[in-house]
């Protein structure tokens, strides 16, 4: 009994020995200990008896409360260009985006709370697992949504999508930071190199989105990356919506010629426009993502024309667009004129909040069971009806056929316009009201003849 006293207590000692060392002992612990990848067929989706059902969200187990997590703001202390960074993306708003609030609200009331968990799992994983998270109260905690201590407390991805991560934020009685650095440290928290912090994979977690209950597959920009040249070239999605900088991470560290942007640059500006938030690098990403161009081109004549316009996706590593179903759309608008600016044909406009019917658009519709188009309930959906987006490095032609009446004076011009936005202006009338959110529609690329 004596000697395992005397064992135990040297076991204590040790411990408190390396308290001060435990930041350098942690970045140097193998990474399959600090991220570990099951190996298993994943089901996609959260089995009953899971702590936060139907979210896959996991804490190994552990209690955690509010307390173990930082403001964001106390973050900006050292981290202060990052800071400013993430608070003008599109992560700083996962909660407070009205648009999101408004369908969980009526997702909420549908299905009689069963998907409440499922949505909050991915806008705000610390309220979820801390309790702090509700449908019609605002927190302090959820109104962070994607924040720093959400990402860099991720421990373990065990599946992909519907937040298939789990939350340490503690380690050995002290607060830990997962990230992509094997030589950081830090005076205010123990640091861990984590490889899947480098890696698509911790980006899956919140943008592979399956229906919880049926598996109907509702975002799949994880898979669509997965799938194209991108992943085979080892270009992550980390490469294009964090590139790498020069700069400082914290205002004690030292110069980096790669530095991680957290601008989080997507295709949400009218979220971001919204808050009045800065979107400079969001509309520089609009820029390389797409071209047009014409398809053996002849001049335009009296009497019946044909025009064929290639669009490209040339810089999205997924499909274009991606991402909500319900919303996310591109099309092309297209005007011809005669020489004293009269239309003789146009396509693409958008009237009443919706793109005219025969728009040549880009976009997945979903279907319910009885095969009706799902715009705004996506718990109802079972079923994808039609998907016209473009693959990563593809391109889809669209033809017009229009007739040019003796009376239209030549020459004649043609004007393309590749048009995003990411809801319907209908969609957001009917969720928030009449004039309460503007919908940005991006012009993408242009052409003319």
């Amino acid at each position: 009994m004596e000697k395992l006293l005397m064992v135990f207590i040297l076991c204590l000692l040790c411990f408190h020995a390396l308290g001060d060392d435990i930041a350098t002992n942690l970045a140097r612990l193998p990474t399959n200990l600090v991220i570990q990848q099951d190996n298993h067929i994943d089901p996609l989706i959260a089995l009953p008896g899971e702590p936060y059902y139907p979210s896959r969200i996991s804490t190994n187990g552990k209690q955690l409360n509010g307390s173990m997590f930082e403001d964001p703001k106390k973050c900006a202390s050292c981290h202060e260009d990052i800071y400013k960074q993430w608070s003008n993306s599109a992560m700083s708003l996962s909660w407070k985006d009205p648009i999101y609030k408004a369908i969980l609200k009526r997702s909420s009331v549908a299905t009689n709370g069963k998907t409440d968990n499922f949505c909050i799992g991915c806008h705000s994983p610390i309220g979820v697992t801390t309790g702090n998270a509700f449908i019609n109260t605002n927190t302090p905690i959820a109104d962070r949504g994607v924040d720093c201590d959400t990402c860099h407390s991720i421990s373990n991805i065990h599946g992909i999508g519907n937040a298939a991560f789990t939350l340490s934020p503690m380690m050995f009685g002290r607060k830990l930071v997962f990230a992509n650095r094997d030589d950081a440290v830090s005076p205010v928290h123990d640091t861990a190199y984590s490889e899947v912090h480098t890696k698509s994979e911790l980006c899956a977690s919140c943008h592979n989105v399956t229906h919880p209950f049926n598996k109907l597959a509702i975002e799949r920009t994880y898979d669509e990356w997965r799938d194209s040249l991108y992943n085979s070239q080892g270009i992550e999605c980390q490469d294009c919506h964090m590139p790498k900088v020069k700069g400082r991470s914290s205002n004690i560290s030292k110069e980096r010629e790669d530095i991680a942007s957290h601008t989080f640059a997507g295709a949400n500006t009218t979220l971001l426009n919204h808050f009045n938030k800065d979107t400079t690098s969001n509309y520089a990403l609009f820029k390389t993502a797409a071209k047009m161009e014409f398809v053996d081109l002849q001049t335009l004549r009296l009497g019946m024309n044909t025009i064929t316009i290639r669009v490209h996706n040339v810089g999205a590593g997924h499909k274009l667009p991606t991402g909500f179903p319900e919303g996310r759309e591109m099309w092309v608008y297209f005007l011809v004129q005669d020489s004293t600016n009269r239309t003789i044909y146009e396509s693409g406009k958008v009237e009443h909040g919706h793109t005219k019917e025969g728009t040549k658009s880009f976009k997945a519709v979903l279907g319910d069971k009885n095969g009706d188009v799902v715009e705004v309930n996506v718990w109802e959906a079972d079923r994808i009806l039609s998907d016209t987006r473009i693959l990563p490095k593809s391109y889809t032609d669209v033809t017009y056929m229009f007739e040019i009446m003796g009376n239209a004076t030549p020459p004649f011009r043609i004007q393309a316009k590749l048009n995003y936005w990411p809801f319907p202006q209908h969609i957001v009338d009917e969720l928030l009201g009449k004039n309460k959110m503007k919908v940005d529609i991006v012009e993408m690329a242009t052409l003319s003849n």
